[in-house]
């Protein structure tokens, strides 16, 4: 069984005890967190998809960790003009355990 879930802006294939590593959530390390935003759920080869979403469906996940992503370089160059700008970011991330997929 797995679903595929929407959060933060991008979508996730889950199935139960996988780790995935998503943007910032306001959730601590050990807390749980559900996801309402199921697009499609699979149970023995049967697709349930929603129009958006499935109705009554849920993801619920436990936090594992909130962290920082790798660095990402932004690196721009105007050619001919001795103009360039460097710059570095890295992403807030959640990582999760998926622990349960109901359907209603």
């Amino acid at each position: 069984m797995y679903a595929v879930i929407r959060t933060g802006g991008k979508q996730y294939k889950v199935a139960k005890n996988d780790v995935i590593v998503v943007e910032k959530l306001e959730a601590e390390a050990g807390k749980t967190v559900e996801f309402g935003d199921v697009l499609m759920v699979t149970d023995a080869g049967k697709a349930t998809v929603g129009s958006p979403t499935v109705a009554g469906a849920k993801v619920t996940a436990t936090v594992l960790a909130q962290g920082k992503g790798e660095k990402i370089i932004i690196f721009k160059k105007r050619r001919r003009q001795n103009s360039r700008r460097k710059n570095g970011h890295r992403q807030f991330e959640t990582t999760l355990r998926i622990v349960d997929i109901k359907v209603a």
